[in-house]
């Protein structure tokens, strides 16, 4: 992207923002698994983005959420019973999560305000930052249509393990961009990188992606609660319940065996491949990148383990999400680095 017309005091305060945006967005993504890992995400059984912002101030009004929620599945089939004191636990947590969801758009649009007001923006970076704000805005609406899966229903009593996936995979690449961008604004010079090395990198990448997006259905099923040993699964290399009845070629994407056993799966060859590119290109410009790739991929590869181990207990699951997101940000900044203007990379 060129920045000829964005002076270095503007590019400087966007960056700042950009930061702000970006750690504002990683930290959602943490409120939004521990939402998920204290059975919280169902309490609000309603969407309103204006009224919703407030939260029951009143004896009467704890009492109108509380039915309404007493008419989910989860109530019924899970904390039936429940007191008022645990219901307003849960409503918390969820009612948190989307109000520092509302807290984010409003410093998002706000920036961008800022920035046009004070003619800042050229044309490629206003539509990049506007494409960050309507993907914010749709991360929103997604975020409802992933509750709703669960509002409703006769027998579900989470949220549907695909709209789940959607959910944090769109996150995950809302914070993708945001970093992006910020490297792009930083105009730093970028050394050419041969063709291998790029193609490393975007591999990397995508199996990143692949990869977390796995886990979101891990984390959707609560498989990482089953299968708690290693490296075989229940005694067995393969697990026999890989297929299960009933599901067929669903159990890929919906059976707690063969989701937990793609993603480790996919976690080996993630961690070989780190290890191989970064011994391949170590004496290539952007070799520390690869390195640091590399180490980072191992550390979560390391606590991955760790986690399953002791069944995924909160506190574990949410430091596994956490890394998992620096690992991706580590691989989108490598892809930036061999990403080169083609004027400047070896014929």
């Amino acid at each position: 992207m060129s920045n000829s017309a964005i002076s270095p005091a503007a590019s400087r305060w966007i960056r700042l923002w950009l930061v702000a945006v970006g750690l504002m967005v990683y930290a959602m993504i943490l409120i939004g698994g521990a939402t998920r890992l204290t059975d919280s995400g169902l309490s609000i059984t309603e969407w309103d983005p204006i009224k919703g912002a407030i939260p029951p101030l009143s004896a009467a009004a704890w009492n109108d959420a509380f039915t309404k929620y007493q008419e989910t599945a989860e109530y019924r089939l899970v904390n039936s019973g429940m007191s008022m004191a645990e219901f307003q636990q849960i409503y918390w947590w969820e009612w948190g999560h989307r109000f520092f969801g509302r807290m984010i758009g409003l410093v998002a649009v706000g920036g961008l305000v800022v920035f046009a007001l004070r003619k800042w923006l050229n044309g490629p970076l206003a539509r990049r930052l506007i494409l960050l704000i309507l993907l914010g805005g749709l991360q929103g609406a997604i975020g409802w249509w992933m509750v709703s899966s669960g509002i409703g229903e006769t027998t579900r009593v989470d949220v549907a393990p695909y709209r789940l996936m959607t959910h944090f995979m769109l996150a995950l690449l809302i914070i993708s961009i945001t970093a992006w961008i910020w490297l792009d604004l930083g105009n730093r010079d970028r050394k050419p990188a041969s063709d291998r090395a790029r193609f490393a990198a975007k591999l990397l990448l995508g199996a990143i992606f692949v990869q977390m997006a796995a886990g979101a259905l891990v984390a959707g099923l609560d498989a990482g609660r089953t299968y708690n040993d290693w490296p075989l699964m229940a005694g067995e290399i393969v697990p026999s319940h890989y297929i299960e009845q009933g599901l067929g070629i669903r159990s890929l994407f919906e059976g707690r065996a063969a989701t937990q056993f793609n993603h480790r799966l996919i976690a080996y060859a993630i961690w070989a491949g780190s290890l191989v590119a970064a011994w391949a290109f170590r004496r290539a410009a952007q070799g520390r990148a690869f390195v640091h790739l590399a180490v980072l991929v191992s550390a979560q590869a390391l606590w991955g383990i760790f986690t399953l181990l002791n069944a995924a207990p909160m506190s574990l699951a949410l430091a596994h999400q956490a890394l998992g997101v620096i690992v991706t940000l580590a691989a989108v900044r490598l892809v930036w680095l061999v990403s080169a203007p083609s004027s400047s990379r070896p014929a």
